[in-house]
């Protein structure tokens, strides 16, 4: 299953990559904006990851989903974004080009589309490319957020991202990006509604310039 959002007069596309849960929904309300600003969406959805550790075979597998997507977007001839929440983000970062370790030597063969000239990610595990010139290859613009508060992916992560204009959430969260929570889960930001309207209106125009 895959979400799309046509524009009826697009200037512009967006792929979105889910993180480990795999439902793009819980940030509709996003994709929505980006939408009613002229800008086509595409959001395929995944099975929840069953370990958090995702095996090599699951990565490719959304990996080449989200190619696949991204195919589909280049019908348009429009400049493609790509927008991703935790490992989701960390898969576009590979297709824009990084090369993704499993562990010490272990690279993982993920195809490379250099359609994608821009990357939002956020909260992104970039221990995947902690490795020498892993990051090399990309080239696009890169709007990275974390949370000072994200105990899963660190806001110290985002060290990795030579050149990427970097936003820290002091009371975010993991989870702080996404729209609907998880079941259980508990946001550190008090005004959410403020932040997730503020936070659309700045991705938004990130992609549109």
């Amino acid at each position: 299953m895959t979400i799309r959002l046509e524009a009826s007069n697009p200037i512009a596309s967006v792929l979105f990559a889910a993180g480990a849960g795999g439902n793009p929904e819980r940030h509709a309300p996003l994709l929505r904006h980006l939408h009613g600003n002229g800008i086509n969406v595409i959001a395929p959805v995944f099975e929840r990851f069953a370990s958090p550790s995702p095996s090599p075979d699951v990565l490719l597998g959304r990996a080449a989903t989200l190619n696949a997507a991204l195919q589909e977007l280049a019908a348009y001839g429009l400049p493609v974004t790509g927008i991703g929440h935790s490992i989701g983000a960390t898969l576009l970062l590979a297709i824009a080009g990084g090369q993704l370790y499993t562990g010490p030597g272990n690279a993982l063969p993920i195809a490379v589309d250099q359609q994608l000239k821009k990357l939002v990610l956020f909260a992104p595990p970039t221990g995947y490319f902690n490795a020498p010139g892993a990051l090399v290859q990309v080239t696009g613009e890169i709007q990275a957020w974390g949370g000072r508060r994200d105990v899963i992916t660190p806001a110290a992560q985002l060290d990795l991202l030579a050149g990427a204009n970097v936003r820290i959430v002091e009371d975010g969260g993991h989870f702080s990006f996404m729209n609907e929570l998880p079941p259980g889960i508990t946001d550190t930001i008090t005004d959410r509604p403020k932040f997730l309207d503020e936070l659309a209106q700045e991705v938004t125009a990130f992609v549109l310039r």
